[in-house]
């Protein structure tokens, strides 16, 4: 045999071979955190805006335009509360198809996550909205207590084009920590790592997939960490459980592109799109068939991509008008009128009129002795003016109830500590930030340059106090007296009144701050409201007709000497030059 007819033949067999392989591309979508943006317009700011599930819609369907049926979209959670989409869809008008499954049926969705605050709906929300979509409902770690199994479905097989691909969901654990029992009673949530070892030996030995692609609704790191969960598992996962290829995760609003190795020293890639549908997760499987079926995966590739300013999809926003105009409708209704404007801006640099308004009338409604409260959300504000059922999103975004619990002044003091520890700096002359910041957590959007979580920073009223931010953490806090000029007795016990979230463990303040152990919380709740705070805040609005909120100056930061000039530096450095 020549060399020349050698070499053709060698060629000409290589070119057989690579004709009888066959190269597939598929394209996996994440959303996660839609907290309600379904439409390109915020109910609550009553306004027009970027991101939204209408904008997603249009590049989800160039992808398909692209990869045809080699798309798979995966929602990945928290989608059932947020906007007062969900809040007239789950509660005003329940009778119809959630509106939260009806858009993840017209996008065509392949599988859906529960996430805490779709648990925190309520059994009768979230069992319905599970019957009514399309695509199966993940959470392999959701234990039904009465079966041992997993409430919904644990994981599901995709096959594309011969790539078999495993979808493994996993939903943080913490659950019990911020939300009452009968929220998700029959229910327990295990510990993901250990779940995700013995769901993915499952999967490999009866499915024998290609592929293996985690869903968590739970952070990267960081979040509540006790002797039995960690809030955030997803970093040690991916690094301590071998057989993710990628994992598509959420729950803490941060974006995030990582690869991290496994035991085996394999990659795993890690994504999170962050919140409110401004931007989504896509990864893509590059794979090779041969001509016997034998499936080789070449290599993944990952990124977020930014749909903040995507066209809208005139065709999704058509199919949802009548939605739009009756939740429109709805958060339109003028329930009364402020005499002034308040800001939770104001609530991080002392007794403000946002976080006393919703103390005052917690106080009032209940006739507690002493209210805890914190700025729900970073920058909003509550125009002078009419008022409407809008605004009322601003004060409280999710459903929590009202609780008052009895707690005595040294756990009020402790809880109050443990507040100030995560909110201010240990100031060690006039020149020191009296915040306590971090400039990596500016992206985050429940940080903002803060430290720690911002929605943990609580205040008090009913009593008045000093928070001396030149002392050690645990020294802060310095109770006067009770409000109406009474002795506070650290010893006597008080009615205090919160939110559900807070009251079951939310933040951890009761727990870690006050020494109380989460197995007493229960019983130490006095009342519990039948509504969510959200109603009750506006009934009172309502009545009043005309409200003038101001501060009630029960407290402040010293020594003014220092704390003065630092709070102005520290609002500018947070928020700039502002025109108000």
């Amino acid at each position: 045999m020549t060399r020349k007819f050698a070499f053709c033949l060698v060629t000409a067999c290589s070119i057989i071979q690579l004709m009888a392989q066959k190269t597939i591309e598929i394209k996996v979508i994440e959303t996660s955190d839609v907290h309600g943006c379904f439409f390109p317009y915020d109910f609550i700011e009553r306004k027009d805006i970027q991101g939204s599930l209408s904008r997603a819609c249009t590049y989800i369907k160039h992808i398909r335009q692209k990869y045809g049926d080699n798309v798979i979209l995966l929602e990945n959670g928290d989608i059932l509360q947020g906007q007062p989409t969900c809040y007239y869809s789950n509660y005003i008008n329940p009778e119809t198809e959630n509106l939260a499954a009806r858009v993840i049926n017209y996008m065509g969705y392949n599988a859906a996550l529960l996430g805490n605050h779709d648990i925190e709906t309520g059994h009768a929300v979230y069992d319905k909205w599970i019957r009514e979509m399309n695509c199966p409902t993940l959470g392999a770690n959701i234990i039904d207590n009465s079966t041992g199994n997993p409430y919904v479905t644990p994981y599901i097989i995709l096959n594309k084009q011969g790539i078999r691909i495993a979808i493994l969901g996993m939903l943080t654990p913490a659950i019990p920590n911020w939300l009452n029992e009968t929220i998700w009673s029959g229910l327990r949530f295990e510990n993901i790592r250990e779940s995700s070892g013995h769901w993915i030996k499952i999967i490999r030995e009866q499915e024998k997939p290609d592929v293996i692609i985690g869903l968590f609704h739970s952070g990267w790191h960081g979040g509540i960490s006790t002797t039995h969960y960690n809030e955030d598992e997803t970093e040690l996962t991916a690094m301590e459980v071998e057989g993710f290829d990628l994992i598509f995760f959420g729950h803490d609003h941060t974006e995030h592109h990582s690869i991290v190795k496994n035991p085996k020293g394999k990659d795993v890639i890690c994504l999170n799109p962050s919140c409110y549908a401004m931007k989504i997760a896509e990864a893509t499987i590059k794979a090779v068939i041969d001509k016997d079926g034998r499936v080789t995966i070449e290599n993944f590739t990952g990124c977020i991509t930014d749909i903040s300013n995507e066209s809208i999809d005139e065709d999704f926003v058509r199919h949802f008008q009548p939605d739009i105009d009756k939740v429109k409708s709805y958060v339109d209704r003028k329930i009364g009128h402020f005499n002034r404007t308040i800001s939770t801006r104001d609530c991080f640099f002392g007794s403000a009129p946002f976080t006393d308004f919703i103390h005052n009338l917690q106080l009032k409604i209940t006739g507690a002795d002493i209210s805890f409260n914190a700025p729900l959300s970073f920058d909003s504000s509550i125009e002078e003016g009419d008022v409407y059922v809008s605004d009322m999103f601003k004060l409280y975004r999710y459903e929590n109830q009202i609780y008052i619990l009895k707690m005595t002044g040294k756990e009020i003091r402790d809880y109050l500590e443990m507040s100030f520890d995560l909110w201010v700096n240990t100031m060690k002359d006039e020149k020191d930030h009296i915040m306590l910041l971090n400039n990596n957590s500016k992206p985050d959007a429940q940080r903002f340059g803060f430290k720690n979580l911002t929605f943990n920073f609580d205040s008090a009223a009913g009593i008045t106090y000093e928070v001396d931010v030149s002392k050690p953490d645990g020294e802060k806090v310095r109770i006067l007296s009770l409000s109406d000029g009474r002795h506070f007795d650290e010893k006597k016990w008080y009615k205090v009144v919160m939110n559900s979230y807070r009251g079951n463990g939310g933040g951890e303040l009761l727990t870690k701050g006050s020494g109380i152990s989460k197995d007493s919380l229960s019983s130490r709740i006095l009342y519990q409201s039948e509504r969510d705070q959200r109603w009750y805040l506006m009934n009172e609005i309502e009545k009043a007709k005309t409200v003038t909120p101001k501060a009630n100056n029960n407290w402040r930061f010293v020594p003014e000497k220092w704390t003065t000039a630092a709070l102005k530096r520290d609002r500018h450095l947070i928020f700039g030059i502002e025109t108000k």
